[in-house]
């Protein structure tokens, strides 16, 4: 099962895949974290008061600020070719044709 889960994130083996799932996690989460003080910042809460709205706003703030924590995290872990490669690959897939 476990190789399953290997190849398919291209890791070289399952503490590297631990560590790939770890900085997805601090990722994810770092991004969540940082984007309060940020929609504070713009006072998003004063713009928008339409919660579906507001909420859509801050999943577009919160992705590109994703992208660049992934990327940090990454390079902090020793990962940064790795998460490249990745989103390469992840964008080339949503590209429009």
């Amino acid at each position: 099962m476990f190789n399953k889960i290997i190849y398919l994130f291209k890791a070289k083996s399952l503490i590297h895949l631990i560590k790939i799932f770890i900085i997805f996690a601090l990722a994810g989460s770092l991004s969540v974290f940082l984007s309060e003080p940020l929609l504070k910042v713009i006072k998003l809460d004063e713009i928008i008061t339409f919660y579906p709205i507001h909420l859509l706003v801050r999943l577009i703030i919160i992705f590109p600020l994703y992208q660049i924590v992934l990327f940090a995290i990454a390079f902090v872990f020793g990962e940064y070719d790795y998460f490249k490669k990745f989103f390469q690959k992840f964008f080339n897939y949503f590209k429009f044709r």
